[in-house]
């Protein structure tokens, strides 16, 4: 069979990670992870990617039915909420059993005092260590507390049960021990590598490499063995020469030839997996997409929180939404200058535009 074309890469890219919309459960499941961002503009990106592959999904259903959805939140990647499998394969990151007698002293009074309450709120943590039996046992600074138990939830010490107005409740987090051999390690890590194809495929080789190596976030304890992960994911995962460039996906999917994409329209999160990976982004649409919330102002050139424009497989833009009053105001802009010409368009976008509101009401 002949290797796709740049086409081909593209339509299958759009295809198969806009999956038929399911529920909250099933979407995280198949996603394996959501990338998490604080903006809200005009809403948060796990919620901005979330509704696209959600029936019915509305800004903040994430978090108000996080508890009942048996995912968690924690680092991948990048900070996000990630299936309970990923979550499995991942722990524990540490062993605190080799800390400095002091630390570790302090960290296991922390935890007990968390097992005796069930799950703690950061401000009970700061009232209770800084003013309580102990005075200034974290220096009196409720920031200091909030890092100590961020720090804990890395090491595999506590996990988030829930949020309580944006802020994180804690409980302890049990497991057991991680693998004890060599060929059970390698398993995992090969197995998170899969997770990280499967959401982001097709890869060119660089971001195959990159997104790989970004694992040393999930599984800092096998930080040495992710160079050989990615070695044997070269040889297992499908791929073909495109352009000059070899680009990688899962072994059991196929890149199908000369199709046509369905008309449609969607706005899409900046960390949308779709649009994510920047370098196979101007690969597959031939310009560059820049996330500037953190750019000056007089310095942006598409705006604070621009959400790439996606029509049929082509992102030929972007668009700027916000609340004003309560109502949402949308602004459009594309690379060409114009939108496309196509009756179909207008309408797609006045669809998506819709769905949008209905989203954020």
């Amino acid at each position: 069979m002949p290797s796709p074309s740049l086409a081909d890469l593209r339509r299958y890219a759009v295809e198969r990670s806009l999956f038929t919309p399911t529920t909250l459960r099933r979407a995280i499941e198949t996603l394996s992870f959501v990338q998490a961002d604080p903006i809200r503009a005009p809403a948060r990106a796990q919620d901005l990617t979330l509704r696209h592959r959600v029936k019915g999904y509305r800004s903040g259903d994430l978090e108000r039915r996080y508890e009942t959805l048996g995912v968690e939140e924690d680092t991948f990647i990048n900070y996000g909420f990630v299936s309970s499998a990923v979550f499995a394969l991942m722990h524990p990151r540490f062993d605190i059993s080799y800390w400095p007698r002091a630390r570790r002293k302090r960290v296991e009074a922390l935890l007990e005092f968390v097992r005796e309450r069930g799950s703690v709120h950061p401000r009970e943590v700061d009232a209770h260590f800084s003013h309580g039996r102990v005075t200034n046992y974290w220096g009196g600074s409720s920031a200091a507390t909030t890092h100590m138990l961020e720090d804990m939830h890395y090491r595999s010490l506590l996990r988030v049960v829930r949020r309580e107005r944006g802020v994180r409740i804690y409980a302890v987090h049990e497991h057991g021990p991680g693998p004890a051999d060599a060929a059970t390690r390698e398993a995992h890590l090969d197995a998170l590598v899969d997770v990280l194809v499967r959401k982001y495929a097709p890869l060119p080789a660089p971001s195959l490499s990159y997104v790989v190596s970004r694992l040393r976030y999930a599984v800092p304890q096998w930080h040495s063995a992710i160079k050989g992960a990615l070695l044997r994911a070269r040889t297992r995962l499908a791929h073909a020469r495109v352009d000059a460039l070899d680009w990688y996906w899962p072994a059991d999917e196929r890149v199908s030839q000369n199709g046509a994409a369905e008309d449609g329209v969607r706005l899409l999160a900046p960390f949308d997996p779709i649009v994510w990976d920047r370098r196979r982004f101007e690969l597959l649409w031939g310009w560059p997409y820049r996330f500037e919330a953190y750019t000056p102002a007089s310095q942006r050139q598409r705006g604070y929180y621009a959400l790439p424009l996606l029509w049929r497989d082509r992102v030929i833009g972007w668009g700027n939404v916000s609340m004003r009053n309560g109502e949402m105001v949308a602004g459009v802009g594309y690379v060409i200058g114009r939108p496309p010409r196509d009756r179909a368009f207008k309408r797609e976008l006045e669809a998506e535009l819709d769905r949008m509101r209905a989203f954020l009401s």
